[in-house]
């Protein structure tokens, strides 16, 4: 029996998988987000502990045969945050999340005087989401926290550290901080000098499905299981959800409609392209990498339509949006809620309707929500294929993806078929169940991360997506007019 944490932005998650690779119970809490000002993005590591205890008691009560032959722990975890902690490993502030915004100014310092070779070194643009430059940040403007600062983890490294007693790091998880040569699969001394920082700032490394260290007898006892469990490298969220459903083998790739999207493909060598800020990371089996396009705000947006028009339930919008023939004149949307990642790269980006008349109604604002969520996954398309990335197959996951219509909206705009696999909701925390399993037994990675059985797919209508062409041009052409304006 094998246990997978993923510790989400917005939820801790817990499933227990037997060795059949069958999900035999999961359990979740939820986790809230601090955004004291603008641009931040801020949450309490010691709330990550907490909820993690809670969604294990809940596991264990309902499971308890199960969960007294658990083996191994694998660990997923929103990437990118800055968890700073002193000599004695205590918290020294709130840790600054993958989207907070607030060090822009630092990347154009780190790329431009401090590190000219970044780029080539880490594979990737800087961006305020990276953990380099938000530790820039804390030194300008909190010189006093980053001079106790003696080691710098990662959320789901955090919660390692509890477990385990170990600082330990993962290569997935640690490339989407500015400090790893990608390539090379170490910690870069320049890329470190470069932020004052040193090597001994950082955890050790290992691979995602190498052991990292046996739960401590104490946290163990605490839990409820057995002594001498092994816990994993695991993965960040992406690149575990990508052992979850499969996504392993060059060319094969999943596309998320989660709070963010996510377009993911996995490379046998490293394949940069930070031109058009997409990500090249490691992946979580060694000798393999992946790039990655990430839009800050996805299925999101149509929740925040729900709340501001009041609707019942975000279903109600997709239902009112599929009700309008497809020749209806329709605003256009640019889904930046958050800033945007790739392809833009500008945390000022706004969210935008254009082009709106008393002949629209809520179903219009949701139909081009659903059309703005994809243009920007198209966007993110091109840039995957302008860099080299082959794409021979794509699973769809994240909750967005429940909807068939959205599905197939996908599927036309991209032009591309996406497939929906039986278990994919449970992805990063199932395949940080299934790394677990590999730490503790050391079989073939192909054979425990196999792809969930195939449960439809949806066919692109190419006449469809000629129309769509159309349309998604005026959208880039939105977003290149109101550029300056977002930033005044």
């Amino acid at each position: 029996m094998d246990l997978g944490i993923d510790l989400g932005t917005s939820e801790v998650k817990a499933v227990l998988v037997d060795d059949a690779g069958r999900v035999v119970g999961q359990s979740s809490r939820v986790l809230q987000i601090s955004r004291p000002h603008a641009l931040w993005a801020e949450q309490d590591p010691h709330a990550w502990w907490q909820a993690t205890q809670a969604a294990l008691g809940e596991l264990r009560a309902q499971h308890p045969k199960p969960w007294g032959a658990v083996r191994s722990i694998g660990l997923s975890g929103q990437m990118h945050g800055a968890t700073l902690l002193d000599a004695q490993h205590r918290v020294l502030r709130p840790c600054i999340l993958w989207n907070d915004g607030r060090s822009h100014a630092q990347c154009d310092e780190l790329e431009r005087e401090r590190a000219p070779a970044s780029r080539r070194i880490t594979g990737n643009i800087a961006m305020p989401g990276f953990t380099a430059p938000k530790l820039m940040w804390v030194e300008q403007h909190e010189p006093d926290i980053f001079r106790q600062t003696a080691l710098v983890l990662l959320p789901k490294d955090h919660l390692r550290l509890t477990l385990t007693g170990e600082a330990v790091s993962d290569m997935s998880d640690a490339s989407g901080t500015l400090w790893l040569d990608v390539g090379a699969r170490r910690w870069s001394h320049e890329m470190l000098a470069a932020t004052h920082l040193t090597p001994a700032h950082m955890p050790r490394l290992v691979e995602g499905c190498a052991a990292s260290g046996v739960l401590r007898k104490a946290v163990a006892d605490e839990l409820g299981l057995p002594p001498g469990v092994v816990v994993a490298g695991g993965g960040g969220d992406n690149a575990a959800s990508a052992a979850g459903i499969g996504v392993a083998a060059p060319g094969t790739a999943f596309l998320s409609l989660g709070t963010s999207g996510v377009y993911f493909v996995a490379n046998d060598a490293f394949s940069p392209n930070p031109a058009d800020a997409v990500h090249a990371f490691c992946h979580v089996f060694p000798g393999t990498w992946h790039q990655m396009t990430v839009m800050l705000a996805a299925a999101s947006c149509l929740r925040w339509l729900r709340g501001v028009t009041h609707a019942e339930s975000e279903a109600q919008l997709v239902s009112e949006a599929q009700a309008l023939p497809d020749a209806e004149p329709l605003p256009t949307f640019l889904p930046y809620l958050s800033g945007e990642r790739t392809p833009h790269n500008d945390p000022h980006a706004s969210g935008v309707f254009f082009g709106l008349s008393h002949a629209h109604g809520r179903g219009h604002l949701a139909r081009a929500v659903l059309e703005g969520v994809a243009f920007a996954f198209l966007d993110g398309q091109r840039a995957l294929l302008s860099g080299g990335a082959r794409i021979d197959s794509v699973t769809l996951v994240g909750g967005g993806s429940r909807s068939s219509y959205w599905a197939q909206l996908l599927a036309d705009v991209l032009g591309r078929r996406l497939d929906r696999r039986s278990g994919s909701e449970v992805g990063a925390a199932l395949g940080a169940a299934r790394l677990g399993r590999l730490a503790c037994t050391g079989e073939a990675a192909q054979e425990v991360c196999a792809a969930p059985p195939l449960a439809d797919s949806f066919e692109p209508d190419m006449a469809r997506h000629a129309a769509f062409a159309e349309r998604h041009a005026r959208f880039a052409r939105l977003y290149g007019a109101l550029r300056a304006e977002m930033r005044a």
